[in-house]
């Protein structure tokens, strides 16, 4: 009996087996560049640090194709709803739900620094810092008030929607198309179906772009390790362990407690995205999974309608790991710098914070920006306090973008089952049935 074990041809199937099942698991090929990117970065910084373009081309790849996935998506799913009513109480539950959760995000990131004062043992002082290092971020953070806000959602052109770095003037020309074509009937049949046509299209593009997701995770992971590495994390380790500590208790209370009240389970909802979540934790990078986790979606039952509006609008009004990490860190550098903030210093953080949130999506590094507008409103905490977390701006970045992540399909998955798409039943069936036609020999 062990003589057929040993056998070579034996060890040639084990071998087969192995490399073949490597080569239709986009999931472990994930983990394995990863592991090769840390590896380098470990070993070998220089060279490591080298390897950024890798990543930083992936998320490109997949940043040209979100306006056109947005574009389709919504305007097929609102084409086929047909009903102005519909979209706009979609939308409204959607803000409202957006605003609810944030808040409470805002409020966890507050409560957890009070009890763990990971600044306490501090004493920085604002003098000793170098203020030229944010001016870059200084600059972003002017994105003016809430009209300037909704104005930029306008754009100057319909094709100009497609152009810049925000994704909310894709939402609302794609809306604005999805609703004229449902009024149009019968005389718009040749549109929805160039747009339906069109969506599969684009989402084989994506499949195609996905190929190259483990070579834009080494990139990411390797410049990572190889240009911060850990010891150069140490003096501000404890608030990085306070920023993920508090991160797992929103996801596993707050949006755990969520899920049970509509019927499904948050660590099943991780498991069935598990693929999306480490390509953002290895790219540190919420837009890298957005395709993809959108069509997850669709196929669990949610319409595409209700995906096209609610989970691009989350990803402006529902970043629940940036506002987490927003007025931890604020109490962070109140504690570093012997700031004592009163209780009203503290409800105006949150009320400035919901604003400039919102304010800096579509900015390069928009979680860093919102913490540098919300302190420039906020003069009692000196602004040049901020560079003390450039340094781990990165590795925090993978946390709040996972978090984001969560959030938005969290939120999808509720309202979906408010307008009665999805019912817990058919969202188990629907998780084990792709899970199943996975697990199949292709």
């Amino acid at each position: 009996m062990s003589n057929s074990v040993d056998t070579p041809s034996g060890v040639n199937w084990s071998i087969g087996g192995f490399f073949r099942l490597i080569a239709k698991n986009l999931y472990l090929q994930v983990v394995i560049a990863m592991a090769i990117g840390i590896l380098l970065g470990h070993y070998y910084p220089a060279l490591a640090a080298e390897m950024k373009p890798f990543g930083d081309g992936f998320i490109k790849l997949i940043k040209m194709t979100i306006g056109m996935v947005i574009f389709f998506t919504v305007v097929s799913g609102i084409a086929n709803m047909r009903n102005f009513k519909e979209v706009g109480k979609i939308g409204g539950v959607a803000l409202i739900y957006f605003e609810i959760v944030s808040t409470i995000a805002l409020l966890i990131g507050m409560v957890v620094a009070h009890v763990l004062q990971p600044g306490a043992s501090f004493n920085v002082d604002p003098a000793k810092l170098d203020a030229s290092q944010i001016s870059q971020y200084v600059t972003a953070s002017h994105t003016g008030g809430m009209a300037d806000f909704l104005l930029s959602i306008i754009p100057k052109t319909l094709l100009g929607a497609f152009t810049g770095d925000s994704i909310l003037p894709v939402v609302f020309v794609s809306v604005l198309m999805g609703l004229v074509l449902g009024r149009m009937g019968d005389k718009g049949k040749p549109l929805r179906e160039f747009v339906d046509a069109g969506a599969e299209w684009i989402f084989g593009i994506i499949n195609v772009i996905m190929r190259f997701a483990p070579i834009g995770a080494f990139g990411a992971m390797a410049f990572t390790v190889g240009k911060f590495g850990v010891a150069s994390l140490n003096s501000l380790l404890v608030l990085i362990v306070c920023f993920y500590i508090t991160a797992a208790l929103f996801v596993f209370v707050v949006l755990g407690t969520i899920g049970l009240k509509y019927g499904f389970n948050i660590m099943s909802v991780l498991r069935h995205f598990k693929s999306e979540l480490l390509l953002v934790l290895a790219t540190s990078s919420s837009d890298a999974a957005l395709p993809s986790v959108m069509r997850k979606l669709e196929n669990l039952g949610c319409r595409p309608g209700t995906v096209g509006l609610v989970v691009p609008s989350g990803y402006v009004f529902n970043s629940d790991g940036t506002n987490i990490y927003l007025t931890m860190a604020i109490l962070f550098l109140a504690q570093a710098m012997h700031v004592d903030l009163t209780i009203w210093h503290q409800l105006m953080i949150l009320a400035v914070a919901t604003l400039t949130t919102k304010g800096s999506a579509g900015v390069p590094g928009a979680g860093f920006v919102s913490l540098v507008a919300t302190l420039a409103l906020v003069p009692e905490i000196p602004l040049v306090g901020v560079t003390m977390l450039l340094g781990i701006d990165r590795i925090i970045s993978e946390g709040r973008a996972i978090v984001n992540v969560i959030g938005n399909i969290v939120a999808t998955l509720v309202i979906s089952n408010r307008e009665k798409e999805i019912t817990a039943q058919s969202l188990k069936l629907a998780m084990q049935r792709e899970k199943h036609s996975k697990s199949q020999p292709s």
